[in-house]
């Protein structure tokens, strides 16, 4: 968004060089870029003592695989033979015109 603003000629100079900008643009976006993360920043500080935290390192991917497959995994088939209305059993007359 294009805007016109009037700054402060000393305050863009002390900008200017406490970073390594090479126009005002920059050193304007890195101020306003400041700004926001400072806002974060505060957000997050007041959620201090509201979070818990786990410090517990995380499983290997392996160790989650073979715990994924292990609680998700479907119980087995039944064993023995099928019923006699199963659907996979049932045969159908095919018919030839």
């Amino acid at each position: 968004m294009r805007t016109n603003i009037d700054i402060d000629d000393a305050l863009m100079d002390a900008a200017m060089r406490a970073g390594p900008f090479a126009s005002k643009r920059e050193a304007v976006a890195a101020g306003l870029q400041l700004l926001a993360r400072k806002a974060a920043y505060r957000d997050i500080l007041a959620l201090r003592g509201q979070l818990q935290w786990d410090d517990e390192p995380l499983p290997t991917p392996a160790a989650r695989a073979t715990t994924a497959s292990k609680v998700h995994s479907p119980p087995p088939p039944p064993y023995g033979k099928r019923a006699k209305g199963d659907a996979r059993t049932a045969t159908r007359k095919v018919s030839s015109t």
